[in-house]
């Protein structure tokens, strides 16, 4: 987002710390969920350890995502065990571990034939070639959730499958195509609030850095140049020299040298550009785009009973039907895309995604006025090929290499990875960072809880009781919905609001502003996009107004210190990426002035 040159750009504090010590054990480069992992399991370690990200925390490939935890059932016909067996228990111990976010899912599998599939199945196993495409029949899936269960036995986090006739099916889920023979049930998990997920992982890195002590050579116990865990958004790699990676700040144009003794390159579906910008030309990415839509439909959103509709089209592709946050969300297309250029999800695709609600739910209608939102993203997938898009590994791997202007300097390039297994491959990346540092594992993240999801009170007499503990001058109604929006941690937002004047949002009363200036000041908002892409559900649910952006943009701006000009640019900014990419129609005016 740019802005005219005659407002000097605020000195921000975690880009100060990266330029005051301009050394770590560790630098990664990219702040996507996977990235952000491997910094907490270092930081855990008490390794010295840096993380950057050229946009804002998850706003690449991470933020694009289906908002799924699960086992990947589909990569059972890919032959990808390894990959199941690492997803479905990492499934079951998110539910333990981030409780507040990620909650079970019941999904359903309408099935209209019985035998189809079967023959194609193996040929599909062995060669990862689509052949003709055929819809899954009733003795194929069967088949494979009959081995999905045995996969997550062990577990006792979630049911098992059950199948259902047609009558019984029907009489359960009415909407249904009448042409169906069957339905399977099973069960996987959703993550609600992604995002906010992925930056209470970020804290709970950054609180492990601060809690270790001070870095080796920071002189100080204080300040968080300090920390042996720091991160910094909107900061790039541009280049390297023999002093070491060249990272510029975004907000000021500043560049600045950075060395570390190891470097991860974990930028997702851009790691063969950041190689590049590091001297070294690799040939590790083919990343597919996959798009969804989100609708205001609320004939639809009843129709699933509170449950995903997971289906193969009849083209092959995996597509679900998932009713999230009172909307209705589409998706999702798997198509080869060039990370060089920007994901906007196509009016074809948009085609592609009625016709799959036709296929489910015949009788209701869908149309483009309900599309309050769209969003599209490059997945990290490896090069692949003649490979079909949808048969390529979800599975992960990471590359060794280096700089050639920094020898001595191993990079390990990340290939894959997913939100499922964030956890897991943080930890396998931390493990081969470690031995090139020499430094022992001393703590696993497997048991441990993430952010607000410490201590969480998961039954609805626990939660009355934290709230009756925790809500001070607060209403209990309004002490349970911070609960239901950070988790534990709500129990900073309480205090923060306590202390300031506090009033509901205008535009949306279920935010009030003492709310807004406390993740503005705690969760490294530089932009009012930030703020309304991955603080806040705003744009998701596409409840946003212009009206609603100045508000926002007065309060973040008194915050950050924003100048009237630049509260405006940030509007327009803001409604320009919201409309261009996301299809957002914002009612209102701007406001604001100059």
């Amino acid at each position: 987002m740019s802005r005219k040159k005659q407002e000097a750009p605020r000195e921000r504090a975690n880009v100060a710390a990266l330029q005051a010590r301009p050394h770590a054990d560790v630098l990664i480069i990219g702040g996507g969920i996977n990235g952000i992992s491997t910094f907490r399991d270092l930081a855990l370690q008490g390794v010295d350890v840096v993380v950057v990200d050229r946009g804002d925390y998850l706003s690449g490939a991470s933020s694009a995502s289906s908002h799924m935890i699960h086992g990947g059932i589909r990569y059972l016909e890919n032959g990808e065990f390894r990959l199941v067996r690492e997803s479905v228990r990492e499934r079951n111990a998110l539910l333990r571990n981030a409780p507040h976010y990620v909650k079970p899912l019941e999904t359903t599998i309408p099935i209209y034939s019985t035998f189809s599939g079967v023959v194609a199945a193996p040929f599909r196993l062995l060669t990862h070639k689509q052949g003709k495409p055929k819809e899954r029949g009733a003795l194929l899936i069967k088949t494979g959730l009959t081995i999905y269960d045995l996969f997550s036995r062990g577990g006792g986090m979630l049911p098992r499958h059950v199948f259902h006739g047609r009558k019984r099916s029907l009489a359960k889920l009415p909407g249904l195509n009448p042409k169906l023979k069957y339905t399977a049930t099973y069960y996987d998990a959703s993550v609600h609030e992604s995002e906010r997920l992925g930056l209470d992982v970020l804290a709970d890195g950054i609180a492990a850095g601060s809690a270790s002590g001070p870095a080796i050579g920071s002189g100080s116990a204080s300040g968080s140049d300090a920390s042996r865990a720091r991160s910094a958004n909107y900061v790039e790699a541009v280049g390297v020299t023999a002093d070491g990676v060249t990272l510029r700040d975004r907000e000021t144009g500043e560049e600045f040298s950075f060395t570390a003794r190891v470097i991860v390159n974990a930028s997702g579906p851009w790691t063969d550009l950041t190689n590049e910008v590091m001297g070294s030309a690799t040939d590790l990415m083919g990343g597919t785009k996959g798009s969804h839509i989100v609708l205001e439909n609320q004939e639809l959103f009843d129709a699933c009973h509170n449950r995903e509709m997971f289906f193969e089209n009849d083209d092959g592709r995996i597509v679900l039907i998932h009713p999230l946050k009172g909307r209705v969300m589409v998706g999702t297309s798997d198509l080869d895309a060039d990370p060089r250029e920007p994901a906007i999800c196509t009016e074809e695709e948009v085609d592609y995604f009625f016709g799959l609600v036709s296929h489910v739910f015949p009788a209701i209608p869908v149309d483009r006025v309900q599309i309050v939102y769209r969003f599209s993203g490059i997945r990290p997938l490896p090069r692949h090929d003649d490979t079909q898009p949808g048969f390529v590994s979800r599975d992960y791997a990471i590359v060794s290499g280096n700089a050639p202007d920094l020898p001595g300097t191993p990079v390990l390039s990340l290939v894959g990875g997913k939100w499922t297994t964030f956890r897991a491959l943080g930890e396998q990346l931390s493990d081969r960072v470690l031995a090139l540092i020499g430094v022992k594992r001393t703590i696993s993240t497997e048991k441990l809880a993430i952010g607000g999801g410490v201590r969480y009170p998961t039954t609805a007499e626990r939660r009355a009781a934290w709230v009756d503990t925790h809500r001070g001058e607060q209403t209990s109604a309004r002490a349970a919905q911070l609960l239901e929006r950070y988790g534990t941690r709500a129990v900073e937002v309480l205090d923060s609001i306590a202390a300031d004047p506090d009033q509901p949002l205008a535009h949306d009363p279920s935010f009030s502003t003492g709310e807004i200036r406390h993740i503005v000041e705690n969760e490294s908002v530089v932009h009012l996009l930030d703020l309304v892409l991955r603080r806040t559900n705003h744009a998701f649910t596409g409840d946003l107004t212009i009206e609603m952006l100045d508000e926002l943009a007065e309060l973040a701006g008194d915050v950050l210190g924003w100048s009237g000009e630049r509260k405006a640019e940030e509007v327009r900014g803001t409604a320009e990426m919201l409309t261009t990419f996301h299809g957002m129609r914002l009612d209102g005016h701007v406001a604001l002035s100059a």
